[in-house]
């Protein structure tokens, strides 16, 4: 797994994932709530550094190489 993400992207990821998780303490009885639930996926991603459909599209937004 080769980094793909970029730094700047990555920390947006970070804080778009936990936003979104914290939505969902904060209105958890809602019909729709657990969509909040999805901002794992942005969370892990910007951790990691790595998106799989990135990596299928040939995307790459980080810079080192």
């Amino acid at each position: 797994m080769t980094k793909n993400i970029g730094n700047m992207e990555r920390v947006l990821r970070i804080i778009v994932g936990l936003a979104l998780i914290a939505g969902y303490f904060v209105n958890g009885d809602g019909a729709y709530s657990w969509l909040y639930l999805l901002g794992i996926i942005p969370l892990a991603t910007g951790v990691i550094g790595w998106c799989p459909p990135y990596q299928l599209l040939g995307i790459n937004t980080c810079k080192t190489k």
